[in-house]
């Protein structure tokens, strides 16, 4: 924070008015990435009311177990909300953990790259949930979620332009570098802010 703070005096003021990122990581786990595909293009609260039906299917957290999720049936987890497709993407996650391809847990000790292709591999899971995991379980400081629609909109609020598409906003985001996840989460944050010119 400090730092891009003293690069941009405009970034400064943004800092000063939404204050320091308060980010609380989830670790990386099977249940933290299907979490993710749970709450992909859904509002946080209807996400948050599916995802607490899902775990609710499962006694002592079961749900969290890749195993004990492969055998409940796809008509159980839609009768609690989840998509078809939602549905098959985590099974799918599920059976790469139960057959050993990856181990979120080992995620710990592996480059955002290696994170990032293991997860894509997954059906269902993009470059943009890989990255949510990186920044929001792992704690990654420097992954730029460019394909973000908050994150590109925040950005052109904060630069007073017109959004940028995802392709041309990767290289915009060089100047954040070695913290682009830091400013990714003011840029999500200045969309808060009521009187920013």
């Amino acid at each position: 924070m400090r730092e891009l703070s003293g690069r941009d005096p405009r970034f400064a003021a943004l800092v000063a008015k939404v204050g320091t990122p308060s980010v609380e990581l989830r670790d990386s786990t099977f249940g933290a990435v299907a979490r993710s595909v749970a709450y992909q293009q859904l509002a946080g609260a209807a996400a948050s009311a599916i995802w607490g039906r899902v775990l609710a299917l499962f006694p002592e957290g079961e749900a969290l177990d890749p195993a004990a999720f492969l055998r409940k049936r796809d008509a159980t987890y839609r009768k609690v909300g989840l998509s078809g497709a939602k549905t098959k993407s985590m099974k799918s996650l599920a059976r790469h953990v139960t057959r050993g391809d990856f181990d979120p847990a080992n995620f710990y000790d592996q480059s955002d790259e290696e994170i990032t292709a293991a997860l894509t591999k997954v059906w269902g899971i993009g470059e943009w949930s890989a990255q949510m995991h990186l920044i929001f379980s792992l704690g990654r400081l420097d992954v730029w979620p460019a394909l973000d629609l908050g994150v590109r909109t925040g950005w052109a609020k904060f630069q007073r332009c017109k959004p940028p598409d995802a392709k041309k906003f990767i290289t915009l985001g060089d100047s954040y570098r070695p913290y682009r996840s830091v400013a990714a989460w003011y840029m999500w944050r200045v969309l808060d802010v009521k009187d920013w010119d």
